[in-house]
């Protein structure tokens, strides 16, 4: 499939098919892979590898879209990623694991990452209300602010490996009957690096898609490309979470988010420099749809226990967000 994408041959719509196709057994290896991981290093570090494995696609997509001028599709897609990871992704998890206890603790550092790149976000999404943000001064304005959330980001990360490594310590040993951790690693990485071909073959004929859709671009990157992009997070979170490893499924999504939300978005930005300045000029719409999709969560992860009922909820307001995104359009 990639070999035909190489070569031109086949239709954009064949392509975006069997690339779609490919997706899927890559999700059960992914997952696969994260759950034999997480033998060694314990929910929390495994859902954050599996995270930072599991960006490289959407970190892709952004490249390829802003060396194509794909300023909105770079944006849209980082917000549908971090909405579709809360919401989505999340929502299925609850709705298919049997109901159980989260790690609170992780899941609001996530969830608080997410908030402060909102709020640091506002800033140069009212500079850019007076004119195109995409103008040089907005992406000069948006350098500090890309800086400061990588630099937060990255203490978090710290911390959050810190103490997960401090609780698989302190847990009884567990006899491991599977693959070796080096095994477990190599496979990780080698089904992350076909999931980034297999994902930019798919992105390339998206375009050939949305228009007979006859769908804005900016639903097509921040639902459909974002939904591509993340799908075998997507897949491995819910194959997890089906198997009974709620923890571990429900640490892949905001894992995941925070990641987008901390890491990938400061550092499109700063790598954009190489190619063309990008802005963090994000539309209204956009964070609020990141902040209503965090405040969700909040409500659903406070209780003790998860509920079949709080997936469902997620699930809802994911269509209710996604049609809202359906409805606004283009810029």
């Amino acid at each position: 499939m990639v070999l035909l994408d190489r070569l031109g041959l086949g239709s954009d719509l064949l392509l975006f098919a069997a690339a779609s196709a490919a997706l899927l057994p890559l999700a059960w290896i992914i997952g696969e892979a994260t759950e034999q991981l997480a033998h060694y290093t314990g929910p929390g570090i495994g859902g954050l590898l599996n995270a930072s494995f599991g960006n490289a696609p959407e970190l892709i997509i952004a490249l390829v879209a802003v060396s194509d001028g794909l300023t909105e599709v770079v944006r849209a897609s980082l917000t549908g990623s971090i909405i579709g990871n809360l919401l989505l992704v999340l929502g299925f998890t609850l709705l298919v694991a049997r109901p159980g206890a989260l790690d609170r603790t992780s899941a609001f550092v996530s969830l608080g990452t997410i908030a402060a790149a909102v709020l640091l976000l506002l800033t140069p999404a009212l500079a850019a209300s007076g004119g195109s943000p995409d103008r040089q001064s907005m992406a000069v304005l948006s350098i500090p602010f890309a800086v400061a959330l990588l630099a937060a980001r990255l203490v978090v990360n710290r911390w959050s490996v810190r103490r997960n490594r401090r609780i698989q310590a302190a847990a009884d040993p567990v006899e491991v009957d599977g693959w070796s951790l080096r095994t477990a690693l190599a496979v990780l990485a080698i089904a992350t690096v076909v999931t980034a071909f297999v994902t930019e073959t798919l992105v390339g004929s998206l375009d050939a898609f949305a228009r007979a859709a006859h769908l804005s671009e900016f639903f097509v990157a921040a639902v459909i490309v974002a939904i591509v992009g993340n799908a075998t997070e997507h897949g491995s979170a819910i194959l997890l979470a089906a198997r009974g490893q709620l923890q571990l499924a429900a640490e892949i999504s905001l894992a995941s988010s925070a990641q987008i939300a901390g890491f990938l978005i400061p550092a499109v930005a700063l790598v954009s420099w190489a190619i063309d300045p990008i802005s963090l000029s994000f539309r209204w719409v956009e964070l609020m749809g990141i902040a209503l999709a965090t405040l969700a969560v909040a409500l659903v992860v406070t209780p003790r226990r998860t509920s079949r009922a709080g997936g469902a909820f997620l699930l809802g307001l994911y269509a209710v967000v996604a049609v809202t995104f359906y409805l606004v359009g283009d810029r």
